[in-house]
C-alpha cells in the first residue's frame, strides 16, 4: 500500500516538474 502511495506522489511531482520545465522552455 505504502509503495503505491509513494509512486503516486512521485508521478505527481514528475508532472509538476515537467510543467515547470515546459514553462521555462516557453520563456526562452
Amino acid at each position: 500500500k505504502r509503495r503505491k502511495l509513494l509512486n503516486y506522489l512521485k508521478k505527481k511531482d514528475n508532472a509538476r516538474y515537467e510543467k515547470l520545465i515546459a514553462d521555462l522552455e516557453l520563456r526562452k
